[in-house]
């Protein structure tokens, strides 16, 4: 039996309703964070490497596949290729002219993503969120938040494994009175702080929601605050992992440091 990706479901999904931008924001979340195996004319070297791009009417275009196994397929012979995810690729091709051919020939899928939607990705995958100092009052139940920021923040907190024992949502309110919510995490390692809070930021995104619906705090085990965020908040549980090292990544895995293009 063929194997359904999230890929698959979320491409079946936006084909499903083409109007709804919602089920276009999964998809381009679910693209960004998918592994993805790039097609090369030959072996990498080091950092560099030299991506099959074919020429046909609708322009130029790498191809790509969530599976190594549709990648075989296509080919029918044994190729060479590079495995990044789906944000490190869209940084690399951004500006270049170069859309993306995702599973050809190979899966429900299978598409042809111009230059200008990976351009569109690159670019809303560089927002980050902003450093405030805001002294909070009071911890309350979250509330009013859309069912499907929850299900963007356990999927993408589902990718940042090892990266902190759990998180909490809350809803907050500040000493002038302000109501808010806040996301926090507790017991992240160190290192690991910024990209926990892009992770937040990008479920905001791709929810179609106002970044500030939402803060992002970072707590020890042994703080009260973690305490009250356990006894008050929604609990996620991040995977946890033998071994993370988020700040020494292998090449390919950091969008700010793509490969290099041959």
């Amino acid at each position: 039996m063929t194997e359904t990706t999230a890929l698959d479901a979320a491409h079946a999904a936006m084909q499903a309703d083409p109007q709804d931008d919602a089920c276009r924001l999964k998809f381009f979340e679910r693209l960004s964070d998918s592994e993805l195996f790039l097609m090369l004319t030959e072996e990498a070297q080091g950092e560099n490497i030299s991506p099959e791009v074919f020429d046909v009417a609708d322009g130029r275009f790498v191809l790509a596949f969530d599976r190594e196994e549709r990648l075989a397929q296509f080919a029918g012979r044994p190729v060479p290729y590079a495995a990044l995810s789906g944000r490190v690729l869209s940084s690399m091709l951004s500006g270049q002219g170069i859309g993306m051919g995702l599973n050809l020939e190979t899966a429900s899928s299978s598409m042809l993503i111009p230059a200008e939607a990976l351009g569109w990705l690159a670019t809303t995958l560089q927002h980050a969120p902003e450093e405030v100092q805001e002294k909070l009052a009071e911890f309350l139940p979250p509330s009013g938040l859309p069912d499907n920021l929850l299900t963007a923040l356990d999927a993408k907190l589902a990718t940042a494994g090892g990266f902190a024992q759990s998180a909490y949502l809350v809803a907050t309110k500040s000493d002038e009175g302000v109501i808010g919510h806040l996301l926090g995490f507790v017991g992240a390692i160190a290192g690991a702080e910024t990209a926990l809070a892009k992770a937040a930021s990008e479920a905001l995104t791709f929810s179609g929601i106002e970044a500030g619906a939402m803060d992002v705090g970072f707590f020890a085990p042994e703080d009260a605050a973690a305490a009250l965020l356990a006894k008050t908040g929604l609990r996620f549980d991040l995977p946890q992992t033998k071994s993370v090292d988020p700040v020494r990544q292998a090449p390919g895995r950091n969008p700010d440091k793509p490969p290099i293009l041959k």
